[in-house]
């Protein structure tokens, strides 16, 4: 059954949530209401969802801020503005399941930032990455000053906004943009093949790989080994965890292989 939002569909595939930008003729662009209603809808993800996977309708991912809603706005006005674009794509990063964003066409502006708050990113060879928001004379303010240099580096996004260039999908896979680079019309069952890998983990393992591990990787060395031995602690006291070691130690799991 598919739930329908304003500009998203959300159709549960087993334990997968398959979350659709549809938006298509406006090259899937964020107004203010579509962000309201992502993050009402990873507050309310069913509880049967493992992982999800995002993805746009049409020819394009997200071609970023709808302009035609870019309002004249006092600096109090900006900053609520903005700060409301960080509650939403938080709870996406800091949700209940891990994100895998299938990429292609356009991923700009908004639609990186939104891409970024992903924790993982297929893009097809169509994908191109661009943040024009310096050359229009405003600021990037869902999030991506923090997660973009993050994934690419401060100077490689510094670049993108000084001088408005763009980064080809082989380009962004190599910098960091996106973790897998699959032909053109594959992103998106690329993306279910890895949530569904996804799905299978330990609910805790995920959890802490989405909520704990970004923090620790904050945190001065001593204060996230402290933090990592606390969320190694509580991961393997989870009774799933201990059934796992069991069956490895039984000969009943996989063991890893060279790809």
């Amino acid at each position: 059954m598919t739930q329908k939002y304003l500009h998203l569909d959300l159709d549960m595939r087993g334990d997968i949530a398959v979350i659709r930008l549809a938006r298509p003729a406006k090259r899937n662009a964020l107004g203010d209401a579509q962000v309201l209603a992502l993050r009402d809808l990873f507050e309310n993800l069913p509880a049967a969802a493992r992982a999800a996977v995002l993805y746009g309708e049409g020819e394009h991912f997200c071609a970023g801020l709808d302009l035609s809603e870019l309002q004249e706005r006092d600096a109090s006005q900006g900053l609520h503005h903005s700060r409301m674009w960080h509650a939403a794509l938080d709870r996406l990063q800091y949700g209940p399941v891990p994100v895998i964003a299938a990429l292609h066409g356009a991923v700009v502006g908004g639609g990186l930032e939104l891409a970024s708050a992903c924790h993982i990113r297929v893009a097809d060879e169509s994908a191109f990455y661009g943040l024009p928001e310096g050359s229009r004379g405003i600021f990037v303010g869902g999030g991506g000053a923090v997660r973009i240099p993050r994934l690419i580096g401060t100077a490689r996004m510094t670049d993108m906004m000084l001088t408005g260039r763009v980064y080809s999908a082989e380009e962004g896979e190599r910098i960091g943009l996106a973790q897998y680079l699959v032909p053109q019309g594959q992103a998106l069952g690329k993306a279910l093949e890895l949530a569904g890998r996804v799905a299978q983990n330990a609910p805790l393992t995920n959890y802490a790989l989405m909520h704990a591990l970004p923090r620790i990787a904050e945190q001065p060395a001593d204060q996230g080994f402290f933090t990592e031995a606390l969320m190694a602690a509580v991961a393997q006291s989870a009774p799933e965890a201990k059934d796992r070691v069991k069956d490895f130690l039984a000969g009943k799991a996989a063991k890893v292989k060279k790809a």
